[in-house]
């Protein structure tokens, strides 16, 4: 199963912006099934309220590339340790139309045992959809939504079930990788 994953190794070239991270945690549930960690940032935040992402954020002074900005962020808002993610590559990287950065995304196999402690501050929920539903396209809920996945080339759904519709989905369906 993690073979059927699209990502890259190559981690992305220098750019003319700063470059913020996300990280894109993959975990096997109990029954075996393959899931993936999304927030839904508090609507009292003054950047992307509401929106529903993966952890991540801007660069700070001492992070290592944007490897280490996706798992220091993804542990300061929902308790993920560093140690337990084995960076397995990268998608491609978002230009977006809120923040004048380009953000990483990292894809990592979180190892067990998960415990996921959201931060107060920063998660108003976390969603852990399966992938499988994530990647069937007959989930799909936002005409829009489904251009602009099309039209990058994901074969799969950003939205999930009815409990993932909630908010906007600020840079997750331009992450794709099914």
């Amino acid at each position: 199963m993690w073979d059927d994953l699209y990502y890259t190794t190559e981690a992305p070239a220098a750019a003319d912006k700063p470059l913020a991270a996300v990280l894109a945690p993959l975990y096997l549930d109990d029954e075996g099934e393959l899931r993936l960690v999304l927030t839904k940032r508090p609507d009292t935040m003054p950047t992307h309220a509401g929106h529903i992402s993966f952890p991540g954020g801007g660069p700070q002074s001492g992070d290592e590339g944007p490897v280490g900005t996706a798992l220091r962020e993804a542990h300061e808002e929902v308790g993920i340790e560093p140690a337990q993610v084995e960076v397995l590559g990268f998608l491609p990287t978002i230009d977006t139309v809120e923040a004048a950065l380009l953000v990483v995304p990292v894809v990592g196999r979180l190892l067990p045992p998960l415990r996921l402690v959201p931060s107060e501050r920063e998660v108003q929920r976390v969603h852990t959809p399966l992938v499988a539903e994530l990647a069937d396209g007959d989930r799909w809920w936002s005409a829009g939504a489904v251009a602009a996945v099309a039209a990058a080339g994901v074969a799969g759904d950003a939205a999930g079930g009815s409990e993932h519709r909630q908010g906007r989905w600020g840079g997750v369906d331009g992450c794709g990788w099914f």
